[in-house]
């Protein structure tokens, strides 16, 4: 392990394909496809590409509770995008989302123009408004609810990208940065679970799209699901956060949502790919994963 103080920034910066640990090969400082790869497309007119990483998590979720309350209009098809396998830098994932992250949702309701709707903040709010669902319309609740939402947006970097990065994937463990970020995750669980001491859900009373954007990484955290980090953590000291994580995780469409586009861990949590309501029973399920 090299000793931290002993570097000196360069006058200029060159990327070095060996220093990014796990997800070197997925990051690179340019922008673009890599190579042509047409994007699939099945009968519904909501086209999502993803992966069931936290930000991947958010819009099945959503998807499940919109066709739970009964708008048929939410049908959709979930089409696999393997980041590891540089599929987010095809052609036609980039025509999607210039930015090669997932989830990318393409609507065709109307085949003559199609939508495409990029960063899983936007997908939700473009989803609850076309639904009229999961969003308060007007006032204070729509401002809490969008604050909340944009709040899972901007800190979200600081979780992954910061903390989840040094503490679990970077290739050599320097204190300075683990601290760092472990203080602003733990900020940040302390401020969820002051507001959960006095809320039912983030926003307030009702269940919305803040929730289900907050859920994939801060309910995973405090359930020990995130970084194998539970315990570095001290997650069991936000029993507010505990306590919602358990009632989201209890709902349906949320236990659907979360197996969209998964291909790890227990089979039975595994759905390579949703095409139809249907994909959700065992055998379909084992089928599609076996085919993937």
């Amino acid at each position: 392990m090299s000793d931290p103080s002993s570097y000196t920034p360069p006058a200029i910066w060159q990327w070095n394909l060996g220093n990014g640990g796990k997800f070197a090969h997925i990051n690179r400082p340019v922008s673009g496809a890599t190579h042509e790869k047409e994007l699939p497309h099945g009968r519904h007119p909501l086209q999502l590409y993803s992966l069931a990483t936290p930000n991947g998590v958010k819009v099945p979720v959503l998807l499940e509770e919109l066709l739970a309350l009964g708008h048929s209009g939410a049908e959709y098809d979930a089409w696999l995008i393997p980041i590891n396998e540089g599929a987010q830098f095809g052609s036609g994932f980039v025509a999607v989302n210039p930015n090669s992250k997932i989830p990318a949702l393409l609507d065709c309701s109307d085949a003559t123009q199609p939508v495409r709707v990029f960063e899983s903040g936007a997908i939700l709010l473009y989803l609850a408004e076309k639904f009229g669902a999961f969003v308060p319309t007007s006032g204070a609740a729509r401002a809490e609810c969008l604050s909340w939402l944009f709040w899972q947006m901007g800190s979200a970097p600081f979780l992954g990208g910061g903390f989840g990065h040094f503490y679990a994937y970077a290739p050599e463990k320097f204190q300075y940065p683990i601290d760092r970020y472990a203080m602003e995750v733990k900020r940040q669980l302390d401020v969820l679970d002051q507001q959960l001491a006095v809320r039912e859900y983030i926003a307030g009373s009702e269940y919305t799209v803040a929730d289900m954007a907050i859920w994939p990484w801060y309910g995973a955290l405090a359930k020990g699901q995130l970084y194998d980090a539970g315990e570095f953590l001290q997650v069991h000291e936000y029993t507010h956060v505990l306590r919602w994580a358990d009632q989201i995780a209890q709902r349906p469409a949320v236990q659907r949502g979360r197996k969209v586009n998964r291909t790890w861990g227990d089979p039975a949590s595994q759905l390579h790919e949703r095409h139809d309501a249907s994909d959700f029973d065992t055998q379909t399920q084992d089928k599609l994963a076996a085919s993937s």
